[in-house]
């Protein structure tokens, strides 16, 4: 259950309109690293957060809060668009208000579409998409990725705190920057705990190391570039930070596969092909069976 308060967490009090303005932050609303994603990455991830307790709580602390910042910053945007396209810095633009404003930069979504408000989209009119979410169940491998979500918003908002003069706009960023700071603290912190409580190690997932996968591939940076310095890092001679792999460098990487050739193409898909490879493999279902066809093969290993 979700329970709305007419109060929102920090003030938010343009000192005047700016339908130009408006358009730019709506990159916090709804772009890639905006408070949209972060709001739906963290609920998603709560929900799919198969274990009661500490960290559950805080990822469901922290989603509804950031519900709390698209509110707003949608706030911010209806406020700063008050009064558009019919403000002092369009007046002097084209007779039509409306052209004017768009050419001045204002979105033409903001005053056709959602009526002088904000749209659930990034700065260019992009709609949001629920693919920039990431949610897998795995805490470690999620966690890493709000690290990168709050320093991609936190840079974003940095950015537009830059392009502003307002006071109330710098103010309401300037608590945005806080939080972002805060959470990207929080998440980190959340990383170091997982491991101290032994549920998940350095790499994601803490599984198949060295048995299942060709550990012997889990040591060297591969020199595939023209650049002349990757092995002056330290990542170059250095003890793995899962403290098991010991980093090194391979300076002449030589393949270690066949030529890169895709098989003769079914002729309804009408690919441009010679015949040079023959005729093309017959259609064929993927490798692994379901239960019913491993309980025929165990009954019926003839068959199989």
């Amino acid at each position: 259950m979700f329970r709305h308060t007419d109060f929102m967490q920090m003030d938010v009090k343009p000192e005047k309109p700016d339908p130009v303005y408006a358009r730019k932050l709506q990159e916090l609303i709804g772009g890639a690293y905006g408070e949209m994603t972060v709001t739906m990455q963290y609920l998603f991830q709560g929900w799919n957060c198969r274990m009661e307790g500490k960290y559950k709580d805080l990822i469901m602390d922290i989603a509804t809060e950031e519900m709390g910042h698209v509110e707003m910053l949608a706030t911010m945007v209806a406020r700063l668009l008050e009064g558009a396209p019919a403000t002092d810095s369009t007046a002097m633009a084209a007779a039509d208000p409306v052209v004017a404003a768009v050419m001045g930069g204002m979105d033409p979504q903001q005053a056709i579409v959602s009526g002088g408000g904000p749209t659930l989209s990034d700065s260019n009119g992009v709609p949001w998409n629920g693919r920039f979410i990431v949610a897998s169940g795995n805490l470690l491998a999620d966690f890493r990725a709000n690290v990168a979500a709050e320093a991609q918003g936190r840079l974003q908002t940095a950015r537009l705190y830059n392009m502003t003069d307002d006071p109330g706009v710098k103010a309401m960023l300037q608590f945005n920057l806080a939080r972002d700071t805060h959470h990207q603290n929080l998440w980190l912190a959340a990383i170091e705990e997982l491991q101290a409580d032994g549920l998940e190690d350095v790499v994601a997932p803490n599984a198949l190391l060295d048995v299942e996968e060709q550990g012997h591939h889990a040591f060297d940076v591969w020199h595939l570039s023209d650049g002349e310095f990757s092995s002056t890092g330290g990542w170059a001679d250095r003890l793995a930070p899962d403290g098991v792999h010991q980093m090194g460098f391979y300076a002449d990487p030589q393949p270690l596969g066949g030529k890169a050739s895709a098989p003769a193409p079914d002729p309804k898909l009408y690919a441009t092909y010679d015949g040079a490879k023959g005729d093309p493999a017959p259609a064929a279902l993927g490798t692994e069976k379901g239960v019913m066809g491993k309980i025929k093969d165990a009954l019926d290993p003839d068959e199989k």
